[in-house]
């Protein structure tokens, strides 16, 4: 059996192929489906399946593309109604490729269709290899049951995830490998661990959510303290349900001059710089939103902008297809336009530019500045500074109004990039004195330890 995890940072979103005698399956597939077509080729495998775990929400799914580049059928849980072609899958079906088998198992409770893997070798009637889990356990935790784009109450989908856990997937051998759909950073869980798989018995014995419990203790538990979910998520579970457009129905956006990209934002355009904090800091376009690449970059946008709001791209060169992929794989299409060339030539030409000073943690308290705390709920009850004030930065752009517009204000998040992105919307909404704390609550951790 050849077995292979791909990982996208990014994303914290772990897909997979498998393939045996020639042919193989795809597992929840990235957008960007090249890397399954290049795996296949360099070891001789035709993608014959492609399966979902589950509708995701958190990104598009490349499932339509791949079944169209080749002519692999589609699988997904039958409770999805999917509304393009495929296969509805049920407990106990069967996915053969080569001598190897994919057994279906209904794990309900992250979504009502939510389903899981189990991968056997050709001796069937021996423990098997491992299972894919999609959403529903992850390394150190399990899935959430919170999720916007779920359609039954939260404590429904929690007893659900507590018997697909507790009476199926619990019930695996202990030396079973675990393959989750998702990894630290991800926020379809709550606290997950570094690593990018597991097995049921470390899982059974380290896993806090997985420790012997009611069922009604543990509905209590997985539904509290539970992190933001991003705007985007609704608009990516929608587009996973309808069938994702084509890459060919997606062309590069046209490079615009500096004057053509003003008035694509008169016209009600989003700026978005994608560009490292530096460069950003030292010049932007004025009314820009900040956005680094170097980061969880679609995440963010999809977390701050609206899925219909119009976006005009200011990149480095060499990373505007970059910046237009990552954001087509949580659905943000609506890319009109790239700035064409540097910051130079829009300065040259008269247009308004802004800036922001970076501000170490020595000097956060210099000139009675206000501190502003963006880390989630998690982050600010673990250590904040007295006196801060707390608005996670998922809740900004609908709080503003609770902040002085009149006071100077210093930013603060871990490390410094989420601070840079609540920099930009302040700036955007027209607060005339704000900084970015460089390093962050991290820096400050360092500082005091000196």
């Amino acid at each position: 059996m050849h077995f292979r995890q791909f990982y996208i940072g990014c994303l914290a979103h772990a897909s997979y192929l498998i393939g045996d005698g020639g042919e193989a399956v795809v597992v929840d597939p990235s957008r960007d489906i090249q890397m399954y077509l290049d795996e296949a080729e360099a070891h001789g495998l035709t993608i014959t399946w492609i399966l979902e775990t589950h509708l995701h929400a958190d990104f598009v799914s490349g499932h339509r593309e791949l079944a169209a580049r080749t002519g692999a059928t589609i699988g997904i849980g039958a409770h999805a109604e999917a509304a393009y072609p495929h296969r509805a899958l049920r407990e106990g079906d069967e996915i053969r490729v080569g001598g190897v088998t994919l057994e279906v198992i209904e794990t309900p409770g992250h979504t009502p269709e939510s389903l899981s893997f189990l991968i056997r070798e050709e001796a069937r009637e021996g423990p098997p290899w491992g299972v894919l889990t999609g959403d529903t356990l992850f390394v150190g935790d399990v899935g959430r049951v919170d999720i916007l784009s779920s359609r039954l109450p939260v404590v429904e989908l929690a007893g659900l995830m507590y018997d697909s856990l507790f009476h199926k997937l619990l019930a695996l051998p202990d030396e079973t490998r675990v393959y989750p759909a998702h990894g630290a950073g991800s926020l379809c869980g709550r606290n997950m661990g570094k690593d990018t798989w597991s097995t049921i018995g470390r899982e059974r014995a380290m896993n806090a959510a997985l420790q012997p419990r009611s069922r009604a203790d543990f509905i209590t538990d997985v539904t509290r303290d539970v992190p933001e979910t991003p705007r985007y998520y609704l608009h990516s579970r929608d587009l996973n349900k309808a069938g994702p457009s084509l890459d060919a129905e997606r062309p590069m956006p046209p490079l615009l001059t500096p004057a053509e990209a003003v008035a694509r934002a008169r016209g009600g355009a989003l700026i978005i710089d994608t560009r490292p904090a530096d460069a950003f800091a030292e010049c932007h376009p004025a009314g820009a939103l900040h956005v680094s690449l170097d980061g969880q970059f679609a995440s963010w946008v999809g977390t701050v902008v609206r899925p219909d709001q119009e976006i005009v791209l200011v990149a480095d060169g060499g990373r505007i297809e970059e910046a237009v992929v990552r954001l087509a794989r949580v659905g943000y299409e609506n890319v009109v336009g790239v700035l064409d060339g540097d910051l130079q030539r829009w300065r040259a030409e008269g247009h308004p530019t802004g800036a922001v000073h970076r501000l170490p943690p020595e000097s956060w308290a210099d000139g009675g500045r206000r501190v502003l705390d963006v880390r989630r709920a998690r982050e600010w009850d673990d250590f904040h500074l007295d006196e801060a004030t707390h608005i996670p930065l998922a809740e900004l752009p609908e709080r503003l109004g609770e902040l002085d517009r009149r006071a100077g204000w210093v930013v603060v998040c871990a490390g410094g990039y989420r601070s840079g992105i609540a920099v930009s919307l302040l700036q955007r909404a027209g607060f005339g004195s704000v900084a970015n704390g460089v390093g962050g609550m991290d820096a400050w951790r360092k500082a005091l330890a000196r």
